[in-house]
């Protein structure tokens, strides 16, 4: 569970050059606040489009993090200076973005999800739940413009605020996820146009970190390789790509990262030029040695896998299927036509 030690809102006013630094961290008792706090978190802890880094050694921000884990360091005060410098940064930009900025020291055991569907007891029961490994995260919340109703004596009327957090289903741009203990990070960011200059101003100009491919991004990329080479041997690309699927799903669930060149070992372990091939694509695409990612995201990528046939056939197949014989089979006639059978089916269900 994801247990919210201290968090904070600072808020920016870009239109009227002002900002609003709180002096006091966010009352975590009151409910519908930890609940909020929480479950962005949860996002993005969970979000599989973050890019992983380290931080070098000219970091400045690592060492005040350090300095802060430590106990050198008061919250509300550090999380003071991480909120000026984002100010200072990013009223610099052409484009500007109304936002507010949140920090949080929490703790995740990851045996359970706080995320927007979980009940009111879910989240009560994660923030009075036992402490887990250290995070601490900077995230920038974007503003939105919406309507409100205004209730008069007489009349009622309709008025615009600028002051609308986004919902905690909804995905937040940018946001450092920091392991305390390793010193990893995740993050996410998009391009700004800062003093004339396009930059990742996470990366580049707070964190001062390496920037790594995202474990979608890598998932992705091995599935490609895979069903590239499996074609071009004669394989059954569906069968060979839900087998790797299954394979990162399994390596994850225990080690919480996986190895590309693994992946193709192990699907290809009967074929050796097929897996030299497939070594030498991963070489090319330049993936990494090990890439990590947590368990419940390697089974929302891997879980499944869907094909769609030329007569316009679709079939979503749990990936573990593609490694059981007799449950869904693939076969092919002289023509080059393939037959795909589903078999073990005990009820069909119309969806």
């Amino acid at each position: 569970m994801l247990k919210v030690d201290r968090a904070i809102l600072h808020v920016f006013d870009f239109d009227s050059g002002s900002t609003y630094l709180s002096e006091r961290p966010l009352d975590l008792t009151v409910r519908a606040t930890r609940s909020y706090v929480q479950r962005h978190l949860r996002k993005i802890s969970s979000n599989a489009e973050s890019r992983h880094g380290e931080f070098s050694p000219d970091s400045g921000f690592a060492g005040e993090l350090q300095r802060y884990l430590a106990g050198e360091r008061e919250f509300v005060e550090f999380s003071c200076e991480i909120a000026q410098w984002f100010w200072e940064e990013l009223r610099r930009a052409e484009d500007l973005e109304q936002c507010d900025l949140l920090v949080a020291d929490f703790s995740d055991t990851d045996a359970g999800a706080v995320d927007a569907l979980s009940t009111d007891a879910e989240v009560d029961a994660a923030f009075d739940g036992p402490a887990g490994k250290r995070f601490f995260a900077v995230v920038l919340l974007p503003r939105k413009q919406a309507f409100v109703h205004e209730v008069g004596g007489d009349a009622n009327d309709i008025s615009r605020v600028d002051a609308t957090l986004p919902n905690p289903s909804q995905k937040v741009a940018s946001y450092v996820l920091v392991d305390a203990e390793t010193g990893s990070i995740d993050f996410h960011d998009k391009e700004r146009s800062v003093g004339g200059e396009k930059v990742m101003v996470i990366p580049e100009r707070f964190l001062q970190c390496t920037s790594k491919a995202s474990s979608h991004e890598v998932i992705d990329e091995v599935n490609v390789i895979v069903r590239d080479v499996a074609e071009e041997f004669g394989l059954t690309p569906a069968v060979e790509v839900g087998r790797a699927k299954a394979l990162v799903a399994r390596t994850a669930d225990v080690e919480e990262s996986f190895s590309p060149v693994e992946v193709g070992r192990a699907v290809f372990a009967e074929k050796p030029e097929v897996a030299e091939r497939f070594e030498q694509r991963v070489a090319e695409a330049r993936l990494p040695e090990e890439a990590p990612v947590r368990r419940g995201v390697a089974n929302r990528l891997t879980k499944s896998h869907k094909i769609r046939t030329d007569t316009g056939v679709e079939i979503t197949f749990p990936s573990e299927l593609a490694e059981k014989p007799g449950y869904l089979d693939f076969s092919t006639d002289a023509e080059g036509r393939i037959t795909i059978t589903v078999g073990n089916v005990a009820k069909i269900e119309n969806r």
